[in-house]
């Protein structure tokens, strides 16, 4: 049995206890011995629910019944080889509106559709380092130097930052204060309005970038100051020699390529509630060879250590697991989706919200409503061993 809570205008508790002897396999978090509870916390504005962090009990089960799998797990170096085809192929093409000038409607159209395009592949291909799926856990130094070299078209330097938050992302999916790729709730009240929703899609790139700063600030690493050196000395060369609509060639299509794009779909497909009350979607269709397969999404927070690669056949193993889940197939309907179906819910935050933390029991504690109809802020608090290992992957 599972306990349930809902909190509207007024909170109301109901407890049910489990009737099972020794704790339970199934979903729910286990504060002490024959009592299973799992919680659900509905909100005028949102939903949350309080579980076990759902990738690590399905790797555990896939690994468990295919223990093949480990061996799709490790670095592919040809990862390499294409960001270095996309690098220079961004060079060549900031070349060619060097030399022949276009008039700004050309300029334009060759920014939104070819820099944009290439420049967030290129982002996908930052997150694919990000995780040392270049050249291992061993070469981190090299990974960091590839995801630097990676970063040059994109005109702003982000590749060191984005990895040190982005970690969070897989250790905390969905809290609200830890994940960086949950959007503040500020930006839910603020872009409300379907239209306000339009604008927050194309400001995404600036507020995905500076959130994890607003969120958890943490100390500016060696690495990150290398990054900006770096990124700096190519944007001068490339004004000095290439010209300043070269330079913007690149710097806009990266916050076209980020913003109002038909790729910043997988942003929105990934961890955004539509349907269901499930934490990741998939998306399957063409674009994922220019995302790095990243619209395999609930199978890369499953086993994040696998290569864009093998992805794919990871699906054809543990087919089971994956083929019944709800997915997209259009990156530019699920853009749609976001500010004229999601009407319900809070149009940036509308995602389902997973913590997993380290105490002992529940507790409840009071909170301020602060404009929202929560009355209540309920923390669970527990400690599993999935918790941990979560932690650790």
């Amino acid at each position: 049995m599972h306990r349930n809570l809902s909190v509207v205008s007024k909170p109301t508790f109901e407890f049910q206890r489990s009737a099972m002897g020794k704790p339970g396999r199934i979903p729910g978090l286990t504060f002490f011995k024959g009592v299973t509870y799992a919680f659900r916390i509905t909100h005028d504005e949102d939903e949350w629910v309080y579980d076990e962090e759902p990738h690590t009990k399905r790797r555990q089960e896939i690994l468990s019944k295919y223990p093949q799998i480990k061996t799709l797990m490790g670095p592919d170096p040809r990862v390499a080889l294409y960001i270095t085809a996309e690098v220079i192929f961004q060079v060549f093409m900031a070349t060619l509106i060097s030399v022949y000038q276009p008039n700004w409607f050309v300029w334009l159209v060759l920014t939104y559709a070819v820099s944009g395009t290439v420049n967030h592949s290129l982002g996908c291909a930052i997150h694919e380092v990000g995780h040392n799926l270049a050249f291992g856990h061993k070469y981190g130094t090299a990974n960091r130097v590839l995801s630097l070299f990676c970063n040059l078209p994109m005109a702003v330097p982000l590749a060191i930052s984005y990895k040190k938050y982005h970690q969070a992302h897989h250790r905390w999916l969905g809290h609200e204060d830890a994940d960086a790729d949950m959007p503040l709730r500020i930006e839910a009240k603020l872009f409300s309005h379907p239209i306000c929703r339009f604008v927050w899609l194309c400001l995404h790139p600036l507020l995905y970038a500076f959130r994890p700063f607003i969120k958890q600030p943490r100390p500016i690493t060696v690495w990150e100051l290398v990054n900006f050196l770096v990124q700096i000395v190519f944007d001068l060369v490339v004004l000095r020699f290439l010209g300043f609509q070269a330079l913007a060639y690149l710097g806009v299509g990266t916050l076209l390529g980020l913003g109002p794009h038909p790729m910043t779909g997988h942003f929105i497909s990934e961890h955004y509630l539509f349907a269901d009350q499930q934490a990741t979607h998939s998306y399957y269709g063409w674009w994922n060879p220019l995302i790095y397969n990243l619209g395999y999404h609930v199978e890369h927070h499953d086993f994040p250590y696998i290569p864009f690669t093998r992805l794919p056949l990871l699906t054809k193993i543990a087919p089971e697991y994956y083929a019944h889940l709800p997915y997209h197939s259009s990156l530019c309907k699920s853009i749609y989706l976001l500010p004229f179906w999601v009407t319900d819910l809070y149009a940036c935050a509308a995602t389902i919200h997973h913590r997993v933390l380290t105490w002992r029991r529940p507790r409840l504690q009071p909170g301020r409503s602060n404009g929202f109809t929560r009355q209540y802020i309920i923390q669970v608090f527990v400690m599993r061993e999935s918790a941990l290992s979560c932690l650790n992957t």
